[in-house]
């Protein structure tokens, strides 16, 4: 192989290859001839899986950093806003709910309010005004408001298929990303291991310098072909399968969710996200708890007889990821490096952050390749620890009677850097400096809304002499009563915005 890295191959479309692209190919676009290739090959025949349609706020900046107008994104992929995630059921089964909201805490990082709060479950009431704006149903913005701005953060819900085309056109169009059809037969190695080039359909060969395994579950390149072990996290994430399907709305002008709605079942849960021409709904569950059969009657039982002639589409996966995610030369991206439960929308965010740092770290030498590999393996385990930690917090806090959110309170089946946790919380709650990692994915806020919405209170009488701030803290309280009450009279509907937004 050349010293230089000339060429790097994306193999596979999809949102994990057509997002890659993108970030890579804008990052290291170029007038100059000899500027990066970025080539994407994809098998015409191979469907994407499709359920990812909810993204974390970090989507802002990179759909602001490929060069795609916010307002692009909506009219393309049917897109909506989403303000952070509705927890239904997921405490007692009785109604219970609390969010998880994309804006920190009035006081973030200055005060923990949690030591002052009325009830500890209203937290995300008392020191947020984003759980307010959901429930209204409003927008988090205005329309005097730019793009890309907005007085509430966000994130989107959009058609991962129309995203997907989006993201080809615009790559093919303006990035210069050369793209191919083809089947992928098998990989041809050097003597180092490393891969020299791809067979294709047709006796056609692609070499490249860089491979990027976008194949999905499958993981043609990385698992099947670099031989890397998957790690199981099985013990601790019990789902696997999901019945997903599309709801239309009964009226074009229906409401809009501005959030993620996530309603707990007896072994699993329904994920409702709203988009500006359906709502793709699924069910998340456990087989070893739930049939097939039960599963579906959840999901109708849940949409009502609107539904009753809609078939849900199955799929079936194992919560896990590769031992590494960068061998040799090829890097795996999106499902291909692991998977886990659409829970808190961590799929699209991985890709993001696994194609941003190849996009910045991609080295001008291959002799220095395997530094930047290290780097990257020790980044991403570290954050696929976090977000197995993140999402059993979830379960494990249930009160739940049902035997599947009784399985999820055993010890054996909490991870041991969670229990650590746990024990530190069990105190004061989670702060800033328990998240003090550059790579950090989800901010001590994140773990508040959760732990507290689930109803853990830390054990603040211990240390009482610690909380006398009060005054202080009755003041931020106060403030959000007012901001939130100023956003209710002045932000719009959801659908309204959208519609009046995009008709300027």
């Amino acid at each position: 192989m050349s010293q230089t890295i000339k060429t790097l191959a994306i193999v596979g479309g999809g949102t994990a290859g057509w997002l890659s692209a993108a970030i890579i190919a804008a990052h290291h676009k170029s007038d100059q001839a000899n500027s990066l290739k970025v080539i994407l090959v994809e098998a015409s025949d191979i469907p994407t899986v499709g359920v990812g349609e909810g993204t974390w706020p970090t989507m802002k900046n990179t759909i602001r950093r490929i060069g795609i107008k916010e307002s692009d994104l909506f009219r393309k992929c049917f897109t909506a806003f989403k303000q952070g995630g509705k927890f239904v059921d997921w405490v007692h089964g009785n109604g219970d709910f609390y969010y998880h909201p994309f804006t920190v805490p009035l006081g973030y990082g200055r005060l923990d309010l949690a030591p002052y709060v009325s009830n500890i479950e209203d937290f995300a009431v008392e020191a947020n005004f984003q759980h307010r704006i959901c429930e209204a149903g409003l927008a988090p913005r205005g329309l005097s408001d730019n793009e890309y701005s907005g007085q509430c953060n966000y994130a989107y819900h959009f058609d991962a298929g129309a995203f997907a085309e989006l993201l080809k056109d615009f790559s093919k169009t303006n990035l210069d990303v050369e793209h191919i059809i083809g089947t992928v037969q098998h990989a041809n190695k050097l003597a180092d291991g490393n891969i020299e080039s791809i067979a294709l359909d047709q006796d056609r060969t692609l070499k490249a310098d860089l491979f990027i395994d976008c194949t999905g579950f499958s993981s043609l390149l990385l698992g099947k072909e670099m031989a890397v072990p998957f790690i199981s996290a099985e013990k601790y994430l019990f789902n696997d399968s999901a019945l997903a399907l599309h709801m239309p709305y009964a009226e074009d002008n229906n409401d809009i969710a501005s959030h993620t709605i996530a309603t707990g079942q007896n072994a699993g849960w329904i994920w409702d996200i709203g988009l500006t021409h359906r709502r793709g709904v699924g069910h998340v569950y456990a087989s070893q708890f739930l049939s097939d059969d039960e599963a579906e009657a959840n999901l109708h039982a849940y949409l009502g007889p609107a539904a009753a002639d809609i078939s849900p589409r199955k799929i079936t996966f194992k919560s896990g990821h590769r031992q590494q995610f960068w061998k040799g030369n090829c890097v795996a991206v999106g499902m291909s490096a692991g998977f886990v439960e659409p829970l808190e929308a961590t799929a699209i965010m991985l890709v993001e952050i696994s194609a941003r740092y190849i996009a910045e770290n991609l080295p001008p030498d291959q002799n220095i390749m395997r530094i930047t590999a290290k780097r990257f393996n020790q980044q991403m385990g570290y954050r696929w620890g976090r977000i197995i930690d993140f999402l059993k917090l979830h379960y494990m806090l249930s009160k739940r009677p049902e035997a599947y959110w009784q399985a999820h309170t055993e010890e054996a089946s909490i991870p041991d850097s969670l229990k650590e946790d746990l024990q530190i919380w069990g105190h004061r709650g989670p702060i800033n400096t328990d998240f003090d990692s550059a790579i950090e994915l989800f901010p001590a806020a994140s773990y508040q809304y959760v732990m507290y919405g689930m109803g853990f209170k830390p054990d603040f009488e211990r240390q009482a002499y610690l909380y006398k701030e009060h005054t202080q803290a009755n003041r931020i309280i106060q403030q959000n009563q007012k901001i939130t009450e100023q956003m209710l009279r002045s932000l719009p509907p959801h659908r309204q915005y959208i519609q009046q937004w995009l008709a300027t």
